[in-house]
Parts: structure tokens; C-alpha cells; sequence
């Protein structure tokens, strides 16, 4: 579900490095909100990350 609609930003992984440079996985998640947009004149919900909602990819409903 942490997936953008528009521009497909997800999850990222990597590794939390401790101060003994012991690793271990990590795992962030993208800002995701779910909206109601406008899409060719018609209301409908969508996952928007906040980056499309701030730059105006979007018009909300």
C-alpha cells in the first residue's frame, strides 16, 4: 500500500549502522496519504505522497 500513485515512491532498505558498526535491516516508508483527487472531472481516492501533494501533481477534490 506505501506506494504512490503518481510518481511510484515506496519503501526503501538499508542497514542501521550502530556506533560499534553493528548492522542491522531498516526499512522507510515513504509519506503516503490517501486523498480524494480529482481524475478527468471525477472524484476518486488515491495514495498521494506528500511531495506530489506540496509540487501540485495532484488537484484534490
Amino acid at each position: 500500500m506505501a506506494k504512490c500513485d503518481i510518481c511510484g515512491k515506496g519503501v526503501h532498505f538499508g542497514n542501521n549502522v550502530s556506533h560499534s558498526h553493528r548492522r542491522s535491516n531498516a526499512i522507510w516508508h515513504a509519506n503516503i496519504r490517501n486523498v480524494k483527487c480529482k481524475v478527468n472531472g471525477a472524484a476518486k481516492r488515491m495514495h498521494v505522497c506528500t511531495r506530489c501533494l506540496r509540487s501540485g501533481a495532484v488537484e484534490r477534490a
